[in-house]
This record gives C-alpha cells, structure tokens and sequence, in this order.
C-alpha cells in the first residue's frame, strides 16, 4: 500500500501470503498518482519511506534510478555486510523516517474493518474490489461537496 502525508492511500497491491511486498515495490510505484494542488499529476514521490523490509538492494536501485530519497533503515545484516565493503552508507533521515507512522495508522484504518481484517474474501479479485469499496467509503466525503 502507498500514502501520502497526510494518508491518503493512494494505491496498493494484494499479493499472495507468502510473497515478500518488495517483490511488487516497482508495480506498486507505478501506479501511484500524486496531485498537488493546482499542479498536473506526478508519477513519482519525491521521497519513499519504509521499515526495514524494505531495504534491499533493488528498491534502493530504483530509488536512485528514479530520483526518489529513500528513507528507509538498513538491517543488521547489511550493516555487517557493509562493514567489509567499501562504498558510502546509505542516506538516512529520522526526522523523515517518524512520519511513516502515518502509513501504520492507515493501515490501522484498513485493519479495524472486519471483513477486510479477518479476510472473509477467498479470491484476490474479491478481495481488491471490498479494499477498494472501503477506500471509497473513507474518501468519498472529501471529493463531494458538503451540502449540510
């Protein structure tokens, strides 16, 4: 799943159980749409933040290649792997890095729906459509006016 700062989720992929997210870290970029207010649409974050799951070597590769900031920490096996490398430590901001909370309190939201907690689903498409009904629902009050 993406977000934005304030939240929004913006995108996200259902992958299988045993499937590590940062297989689909690429696909999950590329579907992210980020509007800025009066600005045209970007195709890429500016910067991407992710817990350690996220650090490996082709996302940090596709940060770079794609000018994107990752602000993600290194593991404790890279970190001694590094220490037998030359090369320079990955960037990494904390100050930056406290913001990810607000992708857990998203996910947080997503979790406390029980259909989509409990995954009363058994197909992926299924699945999908319930995420993206519930996504809907949460920002639908957003994109319509108020007419109280």
């Amino acid at each position: 799943m993406a977000c934005d700062a304030q939240g929004i989720i913006g995108a996200f992929q259902v992958t299988a159980g045993n499937v590590n997210e940062c297989t689909v870290f690429p696909a999950l970029m590329q579907a992210v749409a980020i509007r800025s207010a009066g600005g045209r649409a970007r195709r890429r974050p500016r910067c991407v933040a992710g817990d350690k799951g996220y650090s490996t070597p082709a996302i940090r590769r596709w940060c770079r290649a794609h000018r994107v900031r990752a602000v993600i920490p290194e593991r404790s096996d890279q970190l001694a792997q590094r220490s037998h490398r030359r090369g320079r430590k990955p960037a990494f901001d904390p100050v930056a890095y406290r913001r990810r909370n607000v992708v857990e309190r998203a996910v947080g939201w997503l979790k406390n729906l029980r259909r989509i907690a409990t995954r009363a689903e058994k197909l992926a498409t299924h699945f999908a459509a319930i995420v993206t009904i519930a996504l809907i629902g949460r920002y639908a009050g957003r994109c319509l006016p108020d007419i109280t």
